[in-house]
């Protein structure tokens, strides 16, 4: 079996063939930019990567954290998750933006169900 993603976007399924992505986006609050990598396991989905521009409102760089550019980096001690979450409001000041090694999409740029991404198996042939 290989791993994938899929999402699940206002009632319809999309399988990204990937064993990971990114997420990216910017602050509502402080309109700075936001970065998780992601990696499909076995055991669920790991941030291998969380990068944030600044910090404030709840977007504080985590333990470990080393500012590189104008970017605060650093890897995320979390145990792996089986899902993940995003809400689709539309109201915000940027989609969110998630990219494989071949294509990125941008989700949640109109009020609609939230967005789930969780990963799904795929016979390897």
């Amino acid at each position: 079996m290989s791993l994938s993603a899929c999402l699940m976007i206002g009632g319809k399924a999309l399988t990204l063939v990937m064993a990971s992505f990114t997420l990216s986006w910017l602050h509502s609050v402080e309109h700075t930019g936001w970065f998780e990598a992601w990696k499909i396991t076995p055991a669920g989905m790991v941030m291998t990567e969380a990068r944030v521009q600044g910090s404030g409102a709840g977007m504080d760089p985590g333990p470990g954290a080393k500012l590189e550019g104008d970017w605060w980096v650093w890897v995320p001690d979390l145990q792996p998750i089986p899902e993940l979450i995003l809400g689709d409001s539309g109201a915000t000041i940027s989609p969110w933006t998630l990219c494989t090694g071949l294509t990125c999409l941008k989700l949640g740029q109109k009020p609609g169900a939230p967005i789930h991404i969780r990963p799904c198996a795929k016979a390897s042939g």
